[in-house]
């Protein structure tokens, strides 16, 4: 069997999911207050002064520190049966399709949500190894409960829940510097100019 690994954001998608979710979340109105809430850690992030995964987490703690899990979570389902499909690319698509049909076991590794991925993924049949969200006491704390999917993280999971010696073909498609290392176990690679 052969195996076929893609990024999510910006590979399968002609938007980023993350962005079009926090829009999807709240009113316009709080959506730019939290993205002004955000500027300064974004700004330390541009500079290379503030690590991927501290300034996503300081975007969640903004946008849903607090909320009710299970309000989030039906914010996520809603927006990914319902929203998702309008951003995906549809040459992209084909091409996991088409991997489908060959009969590979297809999975996407993204530093996106779970919480919005899983219901898109589970409605076509894909597996999924991405970003999980904290949750205490039925409350979402901004953090994430793993590692951010995400560089070298992506390699790792691959490699630890995936038993990549398993598969006769690997191929791997990403967009960005993100997935650089899980291309590098990809006996065939694809990096896509976004």
């Amino acid at each position: 069997m052969n195996l076929a690994l893609f990024d999510f954001d910006g590979t399968l998608t002609c938007k980023d999911s993350l962005s079009e979710f926090l829009k999807h979340s709240v009113t316009r109105e709080k959506y730019l207050l939290n993205m002004f809430k955000f500027l300064p850690y974004f700004i330390l992030y541009k500079l290379k002064l503030l690590r991927n995964d501290i300034s996503k987490q300081k975007l969640f703690e903004i946008f849903f520190k607090g909320m009710d899990e299970k309000q989030f979570n039906s914010i996520a389902t809603n927006y990914s049966l319902i929203k998702l499909d309008s951003i995906i690319d549809k040459d992209r698509i084909e091409m996991l399709h088409n991997h489908q049909e060959n009969g590979d076991r297809v999975v996407i590794v993204s530093a996106s949500m779970q919480s919005w991925l899983q219901p898109w993924c589970d409605k076509n049949n894909i597996e999924l190894l991405s970003t999980q969200l904290e949750f205490k006491d039925a409350k979402v704390t901004g953090k994430f409960s793993t590692e951010n999917c995400y560089g070298i993280e992506k390699a790792r999971r691959v490699k630890q829940l995936l038993h990549v010696e398993d598969y006769e073909t690997i191929f791997a498609y990403g967009d960005s510097a993100g997935d650089t290392q899980m291309l590098e176990i990809a006996d065939k690679a694809t990096l896509f100019n976004t």
